[in-house]
């Protein structure tokens, strides 16, 4: 079986980056103490300051966690993905699992991935010609809310959100008429998007849903 995500030059490169990543989060930690008492809930909450407040984190990688990444790629190739959509890019790295299971599901697929940060579009680039796996991604650069409005596949097989966590719901919205019949929806970060949550939950409301690993939420399209 074809397994790219655990051989070169996929696994190294991974290894590489979240180990970059930890020495990141060092310094991001420390701002986010800095901040007064919950100025970071409240701009990770807010519709009208996320590009000023991850325009400020446009240095920091602010990957999934390598099991998220572990459960991206086996949920992607479990289902047999072929279109996938992605939104919050960064670095690239949950970028890197979910293209390694189009490769594995056969080779072809596509990944619609976004992200507003013009220098970390470039970063994740990079990072998908280094992976050898740019073929089968298209990163949009700019706004989701406008770069997820078009040209995306007819029926989407699996999304990850992880982008600004007050945009869940809305692009959301944006997607779901394009989900197919058991598709699943990723949610990294889902706590600060009570809003989000409380959809995906409802009874009714189109979707099952559960967590997984206390700030991800894993939900199916019904019907």
């Amino acid at each position: 079986m074809t397994d790219t995500l655990t051989t070169a030059p996929v696994a190294p490169l991974l290894a590489r980056l979240f180990a970059e990543a930890d020495e990141a989060a060092i310094g991001l930690n420390a701002m986010a103490a800095a901040l007064p008492p919950g100025e970071l809930a409240r701009l990770m909450h807010s519709r009208t300051e996320y590009v000023d407040f991850y325009t400020r984190l446009k240095d920091q990688p602010l990957p999934v966690s390598r099991a998220t990444g572990a459960l991206l790629y086996m949920l992607a190739r479990s289902t047999g993905a072929h279109a996938i959509v992605e939104f919050g890019t960064s670095f690239g790295l949950s970028t890197l699992h979910l293209a390694a299971a189009l490769r594995d599901n056969g080779g072809g697929g596509r990944l619609v991935t976004c992200e507003f940060e013009p220098s970390k579009v470039a970063r994740a680039r990079a990072n998908l010609v280094a992976a050898g796996l740019d073929d089968l991604v298209e990163v949009r650069e700019g706004d989701a809310l406008q770069t997820l409005a078009r040209d995306l596949p007819g029926a989407i097989d699996l999304v990850l959100l992880d982008g600004a966590k007050a945009l869940y719901p809305e692009i959301l919205s944006l997607l779901e008429p394009r989900l197919r019949p058991g598709a699943l929806v990723v949610a990294d970060n889902a706590d600060h998007s009570p809003e989000y949550l409380a959809r995906v939950r409802s009874a009714g409301g189109g979707y099952l849903s559960t967590p997984f690993g206390g700030d991800v939420e894993v939900s199916m399209r019904l019907g």
